[in-house]
């Protein structure tokens, strides 16, 4: 046995059981940056994007993939979160564009890869619709901020250090 919950004692990969476990209310909160050249981030900031508007879409697509995460990663329970919020904002000391993804439910497992996938899906629509400015852009840092709720309780990131 690996320790690992979703490897059985054969070592094969199997979904979790939960049907055992409580509903209770569950909040996880992720985030995560897109880096590109200064002259891709001031069309960003002016509204100049040929495609359109950078932040609502990624708003959008970050929405979109919280609430499908089941369907994209495997072994992971369909969840009904009753509150999604992607927030994208500007970091013009990193030249980047910052997201990030609280997912609210109430159920019987985390939320924490709905709000990862929803900061990674958002991110990765802010570079689909830059590409033609900067094919260079970086995604990086997406982690985990928080997570409440559950067996396991409450868990916050220390990033004083990580900058």
């Amino acid at each position: 046995m690996s320790g690992l919950s979703h490897i059985d004692n054969k070592g094969k990969a199997v979904m979790v059981d939960i049907s055992e476990k409580a509903v209770t209310k569950r909040q996880a909160r992720a985030a995560g940056i897109i880096k590109m050249t200064p002259k891709a981030y001031d069309e960003v900031k002016k509204g100049d994007v040929k495609k359109g508007d950078v932040f609502s879409t990624a708003r959008i697509a970050g929405i979109m993939a919280a609430k499908n995460t089941s369907s994209m990663i495997p072994l992971c329970h369909p969840l009904l979160p009753e509150n999604i919020e992607v927030e994208l904002s500007y970091d013009d000391n990193k030249c980047g564009i910052r997201c990030e993804c609280t997912v609210t439910l109430s159920g019987k497992t985390g939320a924490e890869m709905e709000a990862l996938t929803g900061v990674s899906v958002a991110l990765l629509t802010v570079y689909d619709m830059c590409k033609a400015l900067d094919k260079g852009m970086v995604i990086e840092k997406i982690r985990l901020l928080s997570k409440d709720g559950g067996k396991s309780g409450h868990y916050e990131r220390n990033e004083k250090n990580e900058e």
